[in-house]
């Protein structure tokens, strides 16, 4: 039951919270803070203050809720069952609505992302800017830029007639990441199937505009996603974050035809693990050992991060982290409003991948990717090394 409390959440969500703990080994801001408030727990306390009256929702509790990097990985250890995610998201939008300046920052940032025309249009003179060392290499990896930035991306093509799936493209990925886009479709194709790409209005999914509180702004994009999407073939997602998203809009929305979208999309390692049989056999072997990086919207809350190993195993040899599925600290926009905590975090991460001794990771999130790639570590999607494989050299 939904109280009419300052945060308006969800009695029973809240309650469901019994402060064991152990959700804290699992947090990655607990982890570099050491600081309760950076706990899931402490944070779903100082919600609980809020809604009692006993807090006041102000700035020094928005700084609290603001440090949270929504990897979600506590929902994964909670025996409880918490939906700390649809706690948070709920507080932030309370935030954001009640804070004017707040809100109005928020979308002034995000809103470029619904013309993805001026997305690739921007990304393209920021290539621009990189070349010509405007941009400096430090504010690239501080902000978890890519190395190059594309000023001209290969064109893609959709199959013609019917179709047994579509490629879902995204905004910022198709701007930065498009190659990555391209080997999904030879990857997708190679098993036979004919791959449709996304109509007018598929391209952001909102993903981030949920996360920061603007929900009716989210709602907005869900809709205009759904409507690029005809038919009901299944909808391939190369993006974690991306594919959390879609999964959701039935909760988002809460209407049937939400509902039914969201049961058609696939993370494209569950897509490929369904035709597993069909993925040619590989022309050359992947020669360097992979360490698999799980992005948390893949592993805790798709709970889809399995598959991708069955479907990598006859084309390269993989290791796994030591660390449990934690967060890497890109977490969307996070390096760029809690840079010192993203960083301290991909920290933790990096130690973990050197602790495998391999020399490439695979990711299947931009995000993860780039934030990686800007110190240094070699990161490929693994349709990448698929496509590589199947290729002839």
């Amino acid at each position: 039951m939904v109280s009419n409390s300052p945060l308006q959440l969800d009695d029973d969500l809240l309650a469901a919270c019994v402060s064991c703990g152990l959700c804290l080994p699992h947090c990655p801001t607990y982890r570099a803070t050491e600081e309760e408030s950076a706990s899931p727990r402490g944070r779903i306390t100082l919600m609980r203050a809020v809604e009692s009256g006993a807090l006041a929702p102000d700035a020094e509790f928005a700084s609290f809720m603001d440090r949270c990097v929504m990897c979600r990985g506590c929902e994964s250890a909670c025996p409880s069952g918490v939906h700390f995610g649809a706690l948070m998201e709920q507080t932030r939008t309370v935030l954001a609505s009640k804070d004017a300046s707040r809100s109005r920052f928020l979308r002034l940032a995000l809103k470029p992302l619904r013309y993805h025309g001026l997305v690739l249009f921007g990304s393209s003179l920021l290539g621009v800017a990189q070349r010509a060392r405007v941009l400096p290499r430090s504010v690239a990896v501080r902000l978890g830029l890519p190395a190059r930035i594309p000023i001209r991306r290969e064109r893609l093509h959709a199959d013609a007639g019917p179709v047994d799936a579509w490629l879902f493209t995204g905004c910022v990925m198709d701007a930065w990441q498009r190659d990555v886009h391209a080997s999904a479709l030879r990857v997708m194709r190679a098993t036979g199937a004919r791959v449709a790409l996304p109509l007018h209005g598929g391209d952001c999914c909102g993903a981030l505009h949920a996360h920061a509180g603007l929900s009716a702004d989210a709602q907005m994009l869900a809709h205009r996603v759904m409507g690029a999407f005809a038919g009901d073939a299944p909808i391939v997602v190369d993006s974690a974050g991306c594919g959390a998203a879609l999964k959701d809009y039935g909760h988002l929305l809460g209407t049937a035809e939400a509902l039914a979208f969201s049961a058609r999309v696939r993370d494209i390692g569950e897509w490929l693990g369904e035709r597993f049989e069909r993925l040619p056999t590989p022309r050359r072997r992947f020669q360097q050992t992979v360490a698999i990086q799980d992005a948390c919207h893949l592993r805790h809350v798709q709970r889809a991060h399995l598959p991708i190993r069955v479907v990598l195993a006859p084309y390269a040899d993989t290791v796994e982290l030591d660390d449990d599925g934690r967060c890497c600290g890109a977490g969307g926009s996070y390096q760029v409003t809690q840079p010192e905590l993203a960083q301290e975090i991909r920290a933790q991460k990096i130690a973990a991948i050197e602790r495998t001794g391999a020399r490439v990771v695979s990711s299947g999130n931009p995000g993860c990717s780039m934030w990686l790639a800007s110190v240094g570590i070699n990161t490929l999607h693994p349709v990448q090394i698929i496509d590589w494989a199947i290729t002839d050299a």
